[in-house]
């Protein structure tokens, strides 16, 4: 373990800062057959739903300038599967496992977060993101009161620290990240995806079924970026930085920022072993300015 790089996030010993995102790594295994994977902080797992679920129909993935759309869906093999065998299999990998848990209805995510106590986790990882199908389809994270007020009766349910995953798409994700941390939230993530649209010009039609999808990749990077400065300007409650991250110096960029550690995503589909030049490229310039730990860059802008 390298000292320099050495970190605790919401009370949890890891390696570096490093994370890999939700929805980009599986749960680690597939990317074990590249690279071992115990030189990574931590994994974020595939984004869980109560049930299993097979995702959205039709195309889920196109390709922008500088970005990729994703309309997924959330497929992923259920909690109850999770639990049983993903999260073991997690746990031999040798580094800090993050379970996300997405959700459509307040007593999804209250069942879900009492049924992952059972796993052998480090860090819960609340994905807010996820449309509320009781107020329309808008995102819980997307309103302040209903995002304190699904934290605070998560955060009762819960063993573990609770991390909780904001989404770009409102008005002022800073306001959401105090309502957050009022709820009891132990630290905020952020970015996830900006909603955007493709459109088929030869068939006439959106390129989804759904019309929109997630946005990410280098084009999202600058809007993440100030939205994680904002944010860590605003909460007293640590934050991990996420958005558009490909090169160790866009991870640096995020901690300056005022992210106690980030989450890599997009890259892992460029260049699995991205990620790994991140973290080499982190703990040689702590070496090269002398720096005791990458702590004390943290929020210096």
């Amino acid at each position: 373990m390298s000292k320099v790089l050495s970190t605790t996030l919401l009370g949890v010993k890891m390696k570096n800062p490093v994370i890999a995102a939700s929805g980009t790594f599986g749960f680690g295994e597939e990317y074990s057959e590249i690279f071992d994977v115990i030189k990574l902080g931590g994994i974020s797992g595939k984004g869980l739903t109560l049930n299993a679920s097979f995702g959205n129909k039709g195309i889920r993935l196109a390709e922008t300038p500088s970005g990729l759309l994703n309309s997924i869906g959330l497929e992923n093999v259920g909690i109850d599967r999770f639990v049983k065998t993903e999260s073991v299999k997690m746990r031999a990998l040798g580094t800090a496992i993050i379970a996300n848990l997405g959700g459509h209805s307040e007593e999804d995510y209250l069942i879900g977060a009492e049924k992952l106590n059972e796993a052998d986790i480090d860090i819960l990882e609340l994905n807010i993101s996820c449309p509320n199908v009781k107020t329309g389809g808008m995102a819980f994270g997307t309103n302040p009161k209903v995002a304190e007020n699904l934290v605070k009766k998560v955060k009762n349910i819960t063993r573990f620290p609770l991390l909780v995953k904001l989404t770009p798409n409102t008005a002022d994700i800073t306001e959401v990240a105090r309502a957050c941390e009022n709820g009891g939230a132990n630290g905020v993530s952020l970015v996830n995806t900006f909603l955007g649209m493709a459109i088929d010009i030869k068939a006439k039609k959106p390129v989804f079924n759904n019309v929109y999808a997630g946005l990410s990749g280098p084009a999202i990077m600058p809007i993440a970026l100030k939205m994680v400065h904002q944010t860590a300007k605003s909460v007293k409650i640590p934050v991990v930085g996420m958005g558009g991250i490909t090169t160790w110096k866009d991870a640096l960029c995020f901690m300056m920022a005022g992210a106690n550690a980030v989450q890599v995503g997009t890259a892992n589909f460029i260049r699995p072993t991205a990620i790994l030049d991140i973290i080499d490229g982190l703990e040689k310039y702590c070496v090269e300015n002398d720096l005791a730990n990458i702590s004390e860059i943290v929020g210096i802008i």
